[in-house]
């Protein structure tokens, strides 16, 4: 009977720490892309981004990454190149993302690197509230951290780099 109970102490505590955990998520565009050929659908990041991207980098200097999210292009991609990140993995849409998260990095620290019309309905499929009613394509300073805890999601918004607003 000892034995049982102590079985059932140890289980209740490990259920209770694993659903106290903290996931942090932290949330950006992608870097400024070149935009001399319009008909490019996958174009790289400009000078001004991966100059951007080092900001993003030196920004989150401090930050331990277990994982990234990257969408299939080669702008969010590159975005993240300068982060140290063992892992990086592709997303297409923020409910794929999102299931992936719950059900692999509960607890862990993520990245992801999204698209002007992507990165606010990413915060809400987290169960988040959008900080601000939209991105425009010329957003490209704004740094999203999530915070989840018990169902619970705080957001912070910030800037990082050159100020696109001047």
């Amino acid at each position: 009977m000892k034995k049982l109970l102590l079985i059932l102490s140890f289980t209740l505590l490990y259920s209770a720490a694993v659903l106290a955990q903290t996931t942090e998520i932290w949330i950006v565009r992608h870097a400024e892309k070149d935009k001399s050929d319009q008909k490019n659908n996958d174009p790289n990041l400009s000078e001004e981004g991966k100059i951007r991207a080092g900001d993003l980098a030196n920004y989150l200097s401090k930050v331990n990454f277990d994982v990234a999210y990257s969408t299939p292009y080669k702008r969010t991609r590159q975005t993240l190149d300068s982060i140290i990140i063992q892992k990086v993995l592709t997303y297409k849409q923020p409910k794929s993302l999102t299931d992936s998260v719950k059900k692999n990095y509960t607890g862990k620290t993520i990245m992801v690197a999204g698209h002007s019309n992507t990165v606010l309905e990413i915060i809400e499929a987290f169960g988040g509230i959008r900080p601000k009613e939209m991105l425009t394509e010329d957003d490209y300073d704004y740094i999203f951290h999530l915070t989840i805890k018990d169902d619970k999601v705080k957001v912070k918004m910030d800037h990082f780099g050159r100020p696109h607003h001047l």
